[in-house]
């Protein structure tokens, strides 16, 4: 386990304002997408969080997230008395605990359809998962290119198109970067890795999400990480 301390500057100015500091439980950077999401939305949208950080695949993995919640996995965000297992539920409460950050866009129909592909990743893509699975400092050209997760690229690839060409009158799938970006920048990791070719429009969203401060940041540590699962040697 790995504890992430909090600038002491930061520190200061919530204790002074009397807010206590949530904390995000998350797993290797290199390889837990789901733990991904929500941290890179609330590092995005400027949240303060101290971090604590697991190791998967180790003896003692399930007995230290049997401290912070009774799911078996992560991410959990601890706040207050409360603990907020899973990646979807996360970012839904921290959109609600700070609604003047805009982590959903602002229109309706446009944060209805981010709330849907948010869900679709959440519960789908099973294929792509499966056959490339997230290892940010892996690169495997080719690989993994089965029919599911063919299907499934060809899906991702057509909600960026249309939530691009219909909302992204910035750089990203809504505009400014929201939670919907945050949820597939996993994805993006993925292409990465496994140089899946992307259409022009497509591949520049994918630098564009790569680029972002807080993904930018999110991919230095996985780098920096000098574990390696057994699955990814």
């Amino acid at each position: 386990m790995q504890d992430t301390e909090l600038d002491p500057v930061l520190s200061e100015t919530l204790q002074k304002a009397g807010r206590h500091l949530p904390t995000l439980v998350i797993a290797n950077k290199n390889y837990s997408s789901w733990s991904m999401r929500p941290w890179v939305a609330m590092v995005a949208f400027d949240i303060p969080f101290k971090e604590v950080r697991l190791l998967l695949d180790q003896a003692d993995t399930a007995a230290e997230i049997a401290r912070y919640t009774g799911s078996g996995r992560v991410p959990v965000l601890l706040d207050g008395d409360i603990a907020i297992w899973d990646s979807l539920s996360i970012c839904e409460y921290l959109a609600e605990q700070f609604p003047d950050r805009h982590l959903w866009p602002a229109r309706t129909d446009a944060r209805a359809i981010a709330r849907s592909i948010c869900a679709e990743m959440h519960s789908g893509f099973t294929g792509l998962r499966s056959a490339m699975s997230m290892d940010i400092r892996g690169r495997y050209p080719g690989q993994g290119r089965t029919a599911e997760a063919q299907a499934d690229i060809a899906r991702v690839c057509e909600i960026w198109e249309e939530c691009l060409s219909q909302f992204g009158h910035h750089d990203f799938l809504f505009g400014d970067f929201s939670i919907a970006d945050a949820f597939y920048a996993p994805v993006v990791m993925r292409f990465i890795s496994y140089q899946v070719p992307l259409a022009p429009a497509l591949q520049a969203y994918a630098e564009r999400v790569r680029e972002h401060p807080a993904v930018a940041r999110w991919i230095a540590e996985a780098l920096a990480e000098k574990e390696i699962l057994p699955d990814h040697k």
